[in-house]
């Protein structure tokens, strides 16, 4: 029996603002415990909430960015639900008539385009954090009460982790072109909550779903619906049923685990908030926030293809993050080979990143300093190999590669006498290849060139030291 996996996500991000949604308690990340929090995001008796206008207008910028309809008229309302990370026991958020809603992301998974469609998005406040330090003992932080979130809920029709993985990479690129969140996942920014199900192939109705919260990573994401998608087959195979609950994911053990049955809306007994008057919206106002968006990445892309002349592939890619794309554009301004300089981005520069498990804004040294690096290997002074060794200098210390270069006595050989001082040696000690290649192993003096290299500590002109061991042979 084949199963089709049916997934929605619903999307919680953090603005960028600088106060928190209602008051003007700070929204930085971190801070002691309970420092960032005052009587109105702590929803002590006798206060008020006054609706930060910075938030409406980040709302409507990302909106528009994911090819919503701008709603004129939008209210907030109080979501009830007894959990400690809230102390007035209610969360003000938005219900029937959310601030955006009918969007669409278009995606491509191995050559296939794709709209997803974006059912909404609505403002609500973050809620507080529990901390489990002790068995038995919980302590609340309320610093993150009240910091301003959107949630952005997707119509159910992603149908892999891999789709879901891409649909989750292109979103956070668009909400990092429009500036209205930093979305580190790693301080919870952007976090996923995964509505998934399995059916029969071919039968119209969904299947029970279950809901995975809280999920801050891309790895996290595609590892839990995995595990999802094949528990609820095997329960179904095995002629079980799905119960609609709430799971928790543990990337530890990789698996999910049952937390609570799954809360339906009238659960939450939602009612118009009283404290808040209705959300009204101009035209003129909403055409001013249309007009002030940045370059959107596919833009930029095809920007990039024609402005640079680069392959979709690469401007795929680079465009992919504004950091990233900021990073390479700045590059341009001293140098005017695009192509190598994409090289080395897509190639070493990400590599790196990725080794030391950080984004492309956390790139330690300026674009000029990669551009003398480039410009290094281009005259010759060092090897492309140097070069990527001292790439990774650069992001140890930040130096100039000039200064890495003459403290480490990285200049490439490039003097033939010298070299063939060195080559000759290599031959000598190796006796054998020399016999294989001039008994025609052409692939022998790859390894005497290898060897010549690394008695000169990757420093010698590797064309020079392949043309003069082959004159040497003949």
């Amino acid at each position: 029996m084949d199963f089709e996996t049916v997934i929605g996500l619903e999307i919680h991000v953090e603005l960028d603002t600088k106060t928190k949604i209602f008051c003007e308690c700070t929204t930085e990340f971190g801070g002691e415990p309970n420092t960032h929090c005052c009587p109105i995001c702590a929803g002590m008796p006798g206060t008020l909430p006054v609706l930060n206008k910075k938030v409406v207008e980040y709302a409507v910028r990302a909106g528009i960015a994911l090819n919503c309809d701008i709603s004129r008229l939008s209210k907030m309302d109080r979501k009830n639900y007894f959990y400690p990370d809230l102390p007035k026991a209610y969360q003000i958020s938005q219900y029937d008539l959310p601030i955006c809603k009918d969007g669409s992301v278009q995606i491509e998974v191995d050559g296939q385009k794709k709209t997803i469609g974006i059912t909404r998005i609505h403002i609500e406040e973050d809620a507080g954090k529990l901390l489990h330090e002790k068995p038995g003992v919980s302590l609340a932080d309320y610093n993150r009460g009240g910091v301003p979130l959107i949630e952005i809920v997707t119509e159910p029709d992603l149908r892999s982790a891999e789709e879901a993985r891409v649909f989750a990479e292109k979103l956070k690129s668009i909400l990092e072109y429009t500036e209205v969140s930093d979305c580190k996942m790693q301080e919870g920014s952007l976090r996923f909550d995964v509505n998934l199900s399995v059916r029969q192939k071919g039968q119209p109705e969904f299947g029970t779903r279950t809901e995975m919260k809280n999920l801050n990573s891309f790895r996290s994401l595609v590892n839990a619906i995995k595990y999802e998608s094949g528990r609820q087959i095997k329960v179904l195979q095995d002629g079980g049923s799905i119960s609609q609950e709430t799971r928790r994911w543990d990337d530890s053990q990789n698996k999910s685990f049952a937390m609570r049955s799954k809360e339906e809306a009238h659960d939450y007994r939602y009612f118009p908030e009283p404290d808040l008057v209705p959300i009204e919206l101009e035209d003129e106002w909403i055409e001013a926030i249309k007009k002030d968006l940045p370059e959107m990445p596919e833009v930029k892309k095809k920007r990039f293809v024609d402005q640079y002349e680069l392959p979709d592939y690469d401007s795929d890619i680079l465009t992919s993050s504004k950091a990233l794309a900021n990073f390479f554009e700045k590059c341009m301004e001293g140098y005017d080979n695009p192509k190598n300089v994409s090289n080395w981005i897509m190639g070493e520069v990400l590599r790196i990143l990725k080794e030391q498990d950080k984004q492309p804004d956390e790139i330690p040294f300026k674009p000029k300093q990669l551009v003398d690096l480039l410009k290094m290997v281009d005259k010759g002074t060092i090897s492309g190999n140097i070069g990527k060794k001292v790439l990774s200098d650069m992001f140890e210390t930040c130096k100039d590669p000039g200064d890495i270069v003459k403290e480490k006595g990285l200049v490439q050989i490039s003097d033939e006498g010298e070299l063939l001082e060195i080559i000759a040696k290599v031959l000598e000690d190796n006796p054998k290849s020399v016999e294989d290649y001039r008994n025609g192993k052409q692939k022998a003096i790859g390894f005497l060139v290898g060897q010549t290299m690394k008695a000169t500590r990757g420093k010698a002109n590797p064309q020079m030291v392949n043309k003069l061991i082959r004159e040497q042979l003949q």
